[in-house]
């Protein structure tokens, strides 16, 4: 039996889908950890980015600050603050809030920074007020850079959660984890079936907001460009 067939056969299991340890119960999990470390990074992340981005002030900083936090190694940094914390889950939550911060700040700097300068300077020529150009131009025009850093730091945070398991947070990287504990890997290539799943329904989701959120001559020349 192949690993497909072996998670298939886990997956079609009436008992896979029951109680606080089946698939609903652990995907509600992760989806809570996964929301809330998205939504505190882009509280923290999209106001200093759009800021920096208008300004251009401190964007040397954040951005140096931004690109060195990408290199964290993410296990790294889940398993310290668990350590430091002494076992704290929400200790874990603020490393995964750590690691969703700089895609969120850098690709909303750089969408506001891109935002060509005849925009900016017809909507001051109209008389708009530096907060109106912000919001009426350039937040528009930067969206699709916007909604990729949201999305880039959503799906990163779906597999980093996985990975912190390992330290004993819930969600559906537990499958993985005493999948390969209890030598079933049935159980670990079922996990991981879900979490791929996941993963693809966070990319369907964000495109959807994207043909909603961004008008259809902006997305066409963010593909041309």
């Amino acid at each position: 039996m192949n690993a497909f067939q072996s998670a298939w056969a886990w997956l079609t299991q009436p008992q896979q889908w029951l109680g606080p340890d089946g698939i609903p119960a652990r995907l509600v999990q992760h989806l809570e950890y996964t929301g809330i470390a998205v939504a505190v990074a882009a509280l923290i992340a999209l106001p200093l980015g759009l800021l920096i981005g208008h300004t251009g002030r401190g964007s040397l900083v954040i951005v140096t600050l931004a690109n060195l936090g990408r290199a964290l190694p993410t296990l790294g940094l889940v398993v310290l603050a668990f350590l430091i914390s002494n076992g704290s889950p929400a200790a874990v939550l603020v490393a995964l809030v750590v690691l969703a911060i700089p895609p969120i700040l850098v690709d909303t700097y750089e969408g506001v920074r891109g935002v060509d300068p005849d925009v900016k300077d017809a909507a001051r020529g109209m008389g708009m007020t530096a907060g109106q150009t912000l919001l009426r131009a350039e937040i528009p025009m930067a969206m699709p850079l916007i909604l990729l850093g949201l999305r880039t730091a959503a799906i990163q945070i779906v597999a980093t959660a996985t990975i912190a398991a390992y330290i004993g947070l819930g969600g559906l990287g537990r499958y993985i984890i005493d999948g390969l504990s209890e030598d079933n890997y049935a159980m670990v290539a079922g996990g991981a079936v879900v979490v791929v799943a996941l993963a693809l329904a966070v990319q369907v989701v964000f495109a959807g907001i994207r043909r909603l959120a961004v008008p259809a001559g902006i997305r066409q020349q963010a593909q041309a460009s």
